[in-house]
């Protein structure tokens, strides 16, 4: 029963994970330098974007506990 929970989760986590969108340029900006990559540049997100990362937010800790709770029993 554990087993399938941590399975769903998972899958929640990373499908979420894939739907948000990405808050810089991309990783060549980042290795060549241009873009001006800010990683302290503050970032509102706001409608669908705030749901889906406190929905991630709270499946990857409820990921944390079913591990936990998996190693335990």
């Amino acid at each position: 029963m554990l087993d399938i929970a941590l399975m769903i989760v998972s899958a929640l986590l990373i499908l979420l994970s894939l739907l948000q969108s990405g808050k810089s340029e991309g990783i060549s900006s980042a290795f060549s330098g241009s873009g001006g990559l800010n990683l302290f540049e503050n970032v509102k997100e706001r409608g669908a974007e705030k749901t889906i990362s406190r929905i991630t937010l709270a499946l990857g800790i409820s990921f944390f506990v079913l591990v936990i709770l998996a190693n335990i029993f």
